[in-house]
């Protein structure tokens, strides 16, 4: 089958009241963005509360579906034949052919589903789902009936033209990225920081990220890895301002000042609150972490709260409820897993004590981050005055 057509399904959008065009709008800029990777021309427009993607000209389906399937929002892609009104003689033959060529293998089950939108329509629904699924019993005799669990799903949407499909390929749900502000992510090399900046773009979320780099304690193949992860994430959040900071000295002082065993939370706070002051310099409503309750020592509820304890933006934890397994699973359905595990040390790893602190009490913490006072500040200015933007996408 030549589809020239895509009609594309949404869910939370329909419920957004007076807002919903905001939203669907959002949603056919995201959409003619992610096109823009496709070979050939492409038109998307609304309708009837109804989006198309219209193809003009020759191009790839498989390649279209595929960058469909990174459109936050989305919740079906439907390949559909659009039909005028022709009589429903006209509409009984398109639909037996469409059926010929899709299915070729004629021992399935069907259903047909319709939906009259224009109500001038000589057939009530009803009547065009009984009449329909006569004809096309005679046509192809080895086809049956089943009406509760279908092998093929037939629906005829009767608008202004009359839709026709029975394929839905699933989008991956949510809401349009830049409909719920701006995050600002802590993206390491590893496999969760990817996984929760996709988790909150999902969410509607635009994203930028902070990568802590420590040359010479970390190769430039480390800062890569980050790279790559950010342009994997951003065929879903769009582009990603990726800032890379040089935190090397500050992690030298901290291990120079600090217990060793303190040295992960000192360090993560100091990370929160350059974060902090980026976040806020480029319009972000809060920070970004792939955090999880008692993965590692710096992730417990204690510890949690010593790093929240340096922040006033608010601290967004899509993963915090997941364990380990779960979040392999997204990091492979969206192909950040391979990349994650290449062994390059990020600058959390090679200042890691030996024996961390896992229950961390808070105002020991605090008296002793107070070792730090006479650089601390200048280091932190000055990793902050040489941060490194990078614009990435996909």
């Amino acid at each position: 089958m030549n589809y020239r057509t895509f009609l594309i399904k949404y869910a939370e959008i329909g419920v957004k009241g007076k807002n919903r065009y905001l939203f669907e709008d959002r949603l056919c800029d995201r959409i003619r963005y992610a096109l823009r990777r496709c070979d050939g021309e492409f038109e998307v427009t609304k309708s009837q509360g109804r989006i198309y993607v219209n193809a003009d000209g020759d191009y790839d389906f498989d390649e279209t579906v595929e960058n469909l399937k990174t459109v936050f929002g989305v919740t079906g892609i439907c390949p559909v034949v659009q039909l005028e009104d022709e009589g429903f003689e006209k509409l009984c033959g398109d639909v037996i052919r469409y059926i010929d060529e899709v299915y070729p293998d004629k021992h399935i089950t069907f259903k047909v589903e319709a939906r009259r939108a224009r109500k001038n329509y000589p057939k009530s629904s009803m009547e065009i789902n009984c009449d329909l699924g006569e004809a096309i019993l005679n046509a192809f005799p080895e086809i049956r009936v089943d009406v509760h669990k279908p092998d093929m799903l037939l629906r005829v949407e009767i608008r202004e033209r009359i839709n026709v499909y029975s394929v839905v390929i699933p989008g991956p749900g949510g809401l349009p990225v830049g409909t719920n502000g701006k995050g600002t992510l802590l993206l390491s090399g590893g496999i969760d920081s990817p996984v929760a900046g996709y988790m909150i773009a999902k969410r509607g979320v635009t994203i930028d990220a902070v990568y802590f780099s420590a040359p010479p304690y970390t190769s430039e193949r480390a800062t890569q890895k980050v790279k790559d992860l950010a342009k994997i994430v951003s065929k879903y959040s769009g582009t990603i301002n990726l800032h890379i900071i040089n935190f090397t000295d500050i992690q030298l002082y901290i291990y120079d000042k600090c217990p060793h065993d303190e040295l992960t939370i000192i360090m993560r706070r100091y990370m929160m609150r350059i974060a902090q002051e980026i976040a806020k310099k480029t319009g972000s409503l809060g920070l970004i972490t792939g955090e999880s309750i008692g993965q590692v020592a710096s992730q417990t509820m204690q510890s949690l709260l010593a790093t929240n304890d340096v922040c006033t933006l608010p601290v967004y934890r899509p993963l915090i409820g997941m364990d380990k397994q779960e979040i392999v699973e997204i990091s492979e359905k969206i192909d950040t897993y391979e990349t994650s595990i290449l062994p390059y040390e990020d600058c959390c790893t090679i200042f890691v004590a030996k024996h961390p602190v896992t229950k961390p009490n808070l105002n020991v913490i605090r008296v002793h981050e107070n070792n730090l006072d006479e650089k601390i500040d200048a280091l932190v200015q000055t990793a902050l005055d040489t941060d490194e933007v990078v614009e990435i996408s996909w």
